[in-house]
């Protein structure tokens, strides 16, 4: 049997302070969402000016970026190199840059979702919030 780290409330509370310190240093409005290995919420965050959609595509990249346990980019990448049947998979609707898996000796403890910038960008937030805690 193995033992696995979890992510607690101050983990969570660190990614997302750090993750909208990024936003708001480039002046970027997003939404931010962190979720746990299963995607479930855990932390939900819509900064002034965010359009309104992005707090349904964030907490959607979060998820793809757990339960998939990669970036989301690689998805987006899939799709735009022409296998679309992948537009199928089920449960799956996250499929653009900036879901970003937080992962651990192997194993994945859960995932940060951005949106609301340029997709690159969305990922640099998210991988800004995630090195917070040391990873």
């Amino acid at each position: 049997m193995k033992t696995q780290a979890t992510l607690e409330l101050s983990d969570v509370q660190t990614i997302a302070a750090a993750a909208q310190a990024e936003a708001q240093k480039n002046k970027w409005a997003v939404s931010i969402a962190i979720v746990d290995a299963g995607g479930h919420l855990l932390h939900f965050q819509r900064l002034d000016g965010a359009a309104p959609v992005s707090s349904h595509i964030a907490p959607a990249k979060a998820k793809t970026a757990a339960m998939g346990q990669r970036e989301t980019k690689i998805y987006e990448d899939v799709i735009n190199g022409g296998r679309y049947s992948f537009l199928s998979a089920p449960t799956i609707e996250g499929m653009l840059e900036g879901g970003v898996p937080i992962m651990k000796d192997g194993a994945c403890l859960g995932a940060v979702g951005v949106s609301g910038v340029k997709s690159t960008e969305d990922a640099q937030i998210a991988k800004a919030g995630i090195a917070a805690i040391g990873l």
